[in-house]
């Protein structure tokens, strides 16, 4: 019997716990574990997998899913011993703006800044770790959504180095659907507030962050 061809599935552990049909793309984690950038850029036509590419990139990589290379067993990804070492290892931050399509600056500031308080309070285990500074447990509790324009586009920056120092590895960071605010904001007439914020928040976060 063959297996059912599901539609619109975006997380890569849905897809293989439930045995559904699924065109091995792990080679893409070795091809760009070995590529050596600092920064990718992943430029698909829409319903090409990008999503769900970077879904079985978070539960390769990342410590949330230690212990459950199982995902992972009978793919490319897994005829390799180096690679199979390298499951569930880095701290990885994932977020996506999929949902951010706001008619006003206002608005989606907000938004982005609900997503970001949404990633500190996902690693809330932080400000008890003993690795930060008293000032910088005073920047992890502003980070809530009301957090001011000044602190916001340094957010990913600062959780990055934050979970750097407490996993002592480097950061992942899988940011999705990056150019869908900007695109509400070019129709809606607000494209030069938040182009000068994001491109702020992406400078700090791609560009100068070690």
């Amino acid at each position: 019997m063959g297996r059912t061809v599901a539609i619109g599935i975006q997380n890569f552990n849905e897809i293989i716990e439930n045995n559904y049909f699924y065109v091995d793309k792990t080679s893409f984690i070795k091809e760009w574990w070995e590529g050596g950038d600092s920064v990718t850029l992943i430029a698909r036509p829409r319903r090409f997998g990008k999503t769900l590419n970077m879904s079985m990139v978070e539960q390769f990589f990342s410590v949330n899913y230690a212990g459950q290379g199982d995902l992972f067993e009978g793919l490319s990804i897994w005829q390799e011993e180096k690679y199979v070492k390298l499951q569930g290892t880095y701290p990885v931050i994932s977020l996506s703006f999929a949902n951010v399509k706001e008619t006003d600056f206002k608005t989606t500031s907000y938004r982005i800044r609900q997503l970001l308080m949404k990633l500190y309070e996902k690693n809330a285990f932080l400000r008890e770790c003993g690795k930060l500074s008293d000032a910088e447990k005073a920047y992890f509790e502003r980070m809530t959504a009301e957090m001011s324009e000044e602190d916001a586009p340094l957010a990913l920056y600062q959780l990055s180095d934050f979970l750097f120092r407490y996993y002592e590895k480097k950061v992942i960071i899988l940011l999705d659907e990056y150019d869908t605010p900007l695109q509400e904001a070019y129709v809606n007439d607000y494209w030069k507030e938040l182009a000068d914020f994001i491109r702020s928040l992406f400078n700090s976060t791609f560009k100068t962050n070690p």
